[in-house]
């Protein structure tokens, strides 16, 4: 009989197993134990070997005693605040908006080491049911602050047949060595519109982990978009299944990486109803000697016939120590579809930026316009004027190297 040799642990395995231990994660903690963190091998972590990225973790959180402003300001959204793990009291509620606490993660059970950790981690979730459609942004500010922390945090939504919402979510804290596990479930009901914006404002130091699952009932509609824009080392996992027929999704996001940065958007979109579709577009900018990565998988599932689905990344490279990696990927089971993927990369347009030099603007501005039109495709469609200058402003921010 073959045995299995056991898993080298390092610092950060050794660390993680104790708190699962001190929050009483037996289970999770013998996974751990077992399994460690996954390496290149693991195929949805090919490009994030977290065994070799995650060097150290640090204590878990204690409850935060202030917090500082919000990292993004948007006029007139009805705010809610996560601050250290911990749902903070909130303002009266919009009309139709019921807000409240449950414990533990909001995430299903899936075969993946963040959401195992959340699991086990996140002792409560923000709630929210939204009985019908809500006219303010609703901004949920998840913040780490204090000493260097390890947060798992959580936060579910129902969205009721018919009604429509814009729910923003910012990470943010204080200017340390963080860990942030954050959880969000979404789910739509019958012909709900939903739009949500995740955006990682974290400080540089911090390591920055995102987890969005969705459901979508028959006739909903969503749209998503991802910013990476602050951790040293980020993931951002979505996984969406289609329940229903005739739903569908716009799954968009930016992916901004500066020198020192390694930032990972990993999407799984799954069609298991008929009559579905969706459109994946992210966009990957790298400047100085970083790494950008996306993976894209969509499975339609055998009785999804008539399923029309399409991605697409496309990369922008500022400098030529960047990299962008890019795996997407197809499983069709129905025989019925229309579906296709697709990835560029490459640099600006030379001749784009000879006509606009020529014509007296000077070269840091030029490319400043490049990239803004290479990302537009993103961002225009967040209809809401005050959102829409905010996530502008974050982009314009990182382009201005703040």
């Amino acid at each position: 009989m073959r045995q299995t040799m056991p898993v080298r642990l390092g610092p950060a395995e050794d660390s993680l197993i104790a708190q699962l231990n001190s929050v009483g994660a037996s289970a999770e903690a013998e996974r751990m134990t077992v399994a460690g963190l996954p390496t290149r091998r693991v195929e949805s972590y090919h490009y994030t070997d977290l065994k070799t990225l995650l060097k150290a973790v640090p204590p878990l959180a204690e409850a935060a005693n202030e917090a500082s402003a919000p990292a993004l300001r948007v006029a007139g959204a009805y705010q809610l605040m996560i601050a250290n793990g911990v749902v903070q009291p909130s303002t009266t509620a919009p009309a139709g908006v019921i807000v409240g606490k449950a414990e533990g993660s909001a995430l299903s059970t899936r075969d993946d080491v963040l959401v195992h950790l959340n699991g086990a981690l996140a002792r409560e979730s923000l709630t929210l049911t939204l009985e019908n459609s809500v006219d303010p942004v609703i901004q949920i500010d998840r913040r780490t602050e204090g000493a260097a922390a390890h947060v798992a945090d959580s936060v579910k939504v129902f969205v009721a047949d018919n009604a429509s919402a814009v729910i923003l979510e910012t990470f943010s804290g204080s200017d340390a060595a963080h860990i942030g596990n954050h959880a969000t479930y979404l789910a739509l009901g019958k012909n709900a519109v939903v739009t949500h914006i995740t955006v990682d404002l974290s400080a540089r130091a911090t390591t920055h982990f995102a987890t969005n699952e969705y459901q979508l009932a028959e006739g909903a509609r969503l749209r998503t978009v991802t910013i990476h824009a602050g951790a040293a080392l980020s993931r951002s996992q979505v996984f969406a299944r289609f329940a229903g027929e005739g739903a569908h999704g716009d799954f968009t996001g930016l992916n901004l990486v500066a020198d020192g940065q390694h930032n990972d958007i990993t999407i799984d979109i799954r069609h298991g109803a008929a009559h579905t579709t969706s459109q994946e577009m992210y966009k990957q900018i790298a400047r100085g000697r970083s790494k950008a990565v996306f993976q894209g998988k969509i499975v339609v599932e055998r009785d999804a016939q008539k399923v029309d689905a399409k991605m697409m990344m496309q990369g922008l490279m500022l400098s030529d120590e960047a990299e962008i990696l890019s795996k997407p990927e197809l499983e069709i089971y129905a025989d019925d579809v229309v579906c296709g993927h697709g990835s560029t990369c490459g640099e600006l347009d030379e001749d784009s930026m000879f006509y606009l030099m020529s014509r007296g603007i000077p070269k840091n501005e030029a490319e400043t316009m490049l990239v803004r039109g290479f990302i537009a495709e993103v961002l225009d469609p967040i209809e809401d004027a005050a959102l829409n200058e905010a996530l502008n402003g974050v982009v314009d921010g990182w382009l201005l190297g703040q």
